[in-house]
């Protein structure tokens, strides 16, 4: 059996290198069709002009659905391993919520484009990067309360780096994106896709960019530290019979007739 295969590590697998290839994929496509500047473009701006708009947009709405799951099997993994402990519990709940309000972020970025509805485009970045930080820190705390009975201060610390370095990114890019936008350099910045490096404003730019994808591959190595999690977890459907049939019957259907269906693990 492959480390992929093992329990439901493929998940977190699936999500990292699905993602990473919807930008890869978009941000090709785009400079072959000279749609923007090979040097670092923003993320957002190699899914805005067809066809890698259509591309762009339909892998990320893979990603929201990838990441969903994944976050939900990270939720029923510590509520399982922790089900007497209540301030681990609430956190968990609140990293979920997060989670899923992250995920919601990535389905705006995917379906509203920067240059057409930037300020709802804005929005889901919010949402996506602003609560997905906060997403990890609640499960970086879970993992240091979790430690060392449950978790690894080796993971832990990977976590922690993880998210240190997702801060820094969104520092970076905030007071560039600040300092591009000010007006200093001009207006109407967000419909511009060439850039000159001999103009004004373009090492701003270059900062605002570079951060973006900095931050954006930040978050998928923080789903690469579920890997070995997932690999000790497996869930399983259990469908319990309310009737013999899948309409109204007259008959009565007692406890003693009522089947115990078992599905097979996910």
């Amino acid at each position: 059996m492959w480390w992929f295969q093992q329990g439901l590590s493929f998940l977190p697998v699936a999500l990292v290198v699905w993602s990473a290839a919807s930008f890869v994929f978009s941000y090709i496509t785009a400079i072959v069709l000279h749609h923007v500047d090979p040097l670092v473009p923003y993320i957002s701006d190699t899914g805005t002009i067809p066809p890698e708009r259509c591309l762009f947009g339909i892998m990320l709405n893979v990603s929201t659905f990838l990441g969903m799951a994944t976050m939900y099997v990270r939720y029923k993994q510590v509520s399982a391993l922790s089900p007497e402990k209540p301030k681990i519990l609430k956190l968990n709940k609140l990293g979920l919520t997060l989670g899923w309000m992250s995920c919601f972020g990535l389905c705006i970025i995917a379906n509203f484009q920067k240059c057409i509805l930037y300020y709802i485009h804005v929005l889901g970045a919010c949402l996506t990067f602003g609560v997905g930080a906060i997403h990890m820190l609640v499960q970086t705390v879970l993992s240091f309360l979790m430690q060392p009975e449950l978790h690894s201060k080796d993971i832990f610390w990977a976590r922690l780096a993880v998210f240190l370095w997702s801060c820094s990114s969104i520092l970076s890019m905030f007071v560039s994106s600040v300092v591009l936008y000010s007006g200093l350099y001009g207006t109407n910045l967000v419909q511009k896709l060439h850039w000159d490096p001999q103009e004004s404003g373009y090492t701003p730019h270059l900062i605002s960019t570079i951060s973006e994808w900095s931050l954006a591959f930040s978050f998928l190595s923080f789903f690469l530290t579920y890997i070995r999690d997932f690999q000790k977890i497996s869930l399983r459907a259990v469908v319990s019979l309310q009737g013999p049939t899948l309409h109204e019957s007259s008959r009565s259907f007692g406890a003693e007739e009522q089947a115990l269906l078992i599905a097979g693990s996910i």
